[in-house]
């Protein structure tokens, strides 16, 4: 028997290209564009619905997010609890998710029910009642669990982080509290649902098992809702406002602190976009990244730490986070800073980028498993309005990527002006 050597890694095959499902674009009877991605494995399905109605177009802070939570919780002809046992009737789950930009309606069910589950969707969407003892229930758990959330330092860190990084009026620098919460009246929620939701254009996004059949009753019954001739627009967007001031946020007792440190970045478009995801991957974007080399494995400061580029609509941005122990927390700022400058003023070891670049190829590859997978990658492309090989040519541009690049980046982009820096607990 030959025995294994363990000291030798195994071969290997890097990553080079890839090769994604096709995504078929229709319009359907109203104009609301329709995508599919198609996959016969499994005899299940999912139907996702988005509308540009997220936290951006709202006057004050969570009415978006009751706007859709309240969805299901009843129509003219049905109360929550009906509209709950029509959608387990059929083993069907219905979502419902507010974002800063969008919302969106998502349902998981079998293609054997979806003419009777998409009536009970179009319903929602055009006839949602907003009943009063249902919207109290809603706030009275919305108010229970951000009590518990601002009673975290992780939690404290994040809220005030956006408003630094944007400024407390910019739609990405609010965050829901709960003296706004507990204020927030009932018509404000459906005001929003009738001028953001109710006819308002939309995006229904297909994938799983999806023949022409599927591709009918959509049609049939979601390409016949009305939708407004003028649709609500996308407002200018206001300035953001950036307070690089570091702030300790005091929390007597904490026996941890929590870290939040980045700046406002480019979105995804923007030509330094891919260096900049390769550079944060060096940084802190994985298990093996510098930070938590550091941090983690030789200081033993925390048990995790990460950094992240991220990209919304209208912005984009960095950020590096991180929970320790009170005592280590001036510390763990020393060397967060000690791997950047390291960035900025050394080249990166190239056996070190390849290594990256095979991780974030692999990982790439990874996350393409399933149809619902590949449809939110693609999500990217048909949401934000990237362009067409945006995901065909990432692993490519991924590898261009080189040592002299992810230092330029470095220096361009995380220096100590620019970067905010939040902790909430104490040093």
């Amino acid at each position: 028997m030959t025995s294994l050597d363990r000291t030798i890694a195994p071969a290997y095959q890097p990553v080079q290209d890839i090769s994604l499902a096709r995504v078929d674009t229709q319009q359907l009877s109203n104009g609301a564009p329709l995508y599919i991605v198609a996959f016969d494995q499994q005899a299940v399905m999912r139907i996702e619905i988005n509308i540009d109605a997220g936290a951006w177009y709202e006057q004050q802070p969570a009415t978006s997010f009751f706007a859709w939570k309240m969805l299901a919780e009843g129509t003219s002809s049905r109360t929550s609890a009906q509209i709950s046992d029509a959608f387990d009737r059929y083993g069907a789950f219905l979502e419902l998710n507010s974002g800063f930009d969008r919302g969106s309606l998502v349902v998981y069910c079998q293609p054997k029910h979806l003419a009777n589950i998409l009536p009970l969707v179009a319903e929602l969407l055009t006839d949602a009642t907003y009943p009063e003892k249902e919207f109290e229930d809603l706030r009275s758990i919305t108010l229970q669990n951000l009590k518990v959330s601002y009673e975290k330092t992780s939690h404290l860190a994040s809220v005030r982080f956006r408003q630094k990084l944007y400024g407390q009026q910019h739609p990405y620098g609010r965050s829901q509290h709960p003296d706004t919460v507990g204020t927030l009246p009932r018509t404000e929620a459906i005001a929003f649902y009738n001028q953001h939701i109710r006819h308002q254009p939309f995006r229904v996004l297909l994938a799983g098992q999806i023949t022409l059949t599927e591709t009918a009753l959509v049609n049939e019954i979601l390409g016949q809702l009305p939708i407004q001739t003028n649709p609500t627009t996308l407002a200018t967007p206001p300035a953001i406002v950036t307070d690089s001031t570091p702030e300790l946020i005091e929390k007597a007792g904490s026996l941890q602190s929590t870290i939040r440190m980045g700046r406002v970045l480019f979105k995804r478009d923007h030509p330094d976009f891919y260096k900049m995801l390769v550079t944060n991957e060096i940084l802190g974007g994985y298990f093996g990244s510098r930070l938590m080399k550091n941090i983690r494995e030789d200081k033993g400061f925390t048990y995790g730490i990460s950094s992240n580029v991220g990209a919304f609509r209208e912005a984009g941005q960095f950020l590096i986070g991180t929970d320790v122990k009170r005592e280590f927390t001036q510390q763990t700022i020393d060397e967060i800073w000690k791997e950047i400058h390291k960035l900025q003023t050394e080249s990166t070891p190239a056996d070190e980028l390849l290594t990256v670049q095979n991780y974030m190829a692999g990982e790439f590859v990874g996350s393409l498993n399933t149809p619902f997978e590949i449809a939110d990658r693609y999500k990217l492309i048909l949401l934000d309005g990237l362009p067409s090989d945006f995901l065909s040519s990432y692993i490519s541009r991924i590898r261009t990527v080189t040592v002299e690049d992810v230092q330029q980046t470095a220096q361009t982009y995380l220096t100590e002006q620019s970067l905010v820096e939040v902790v909430a607990g104490g040093k």
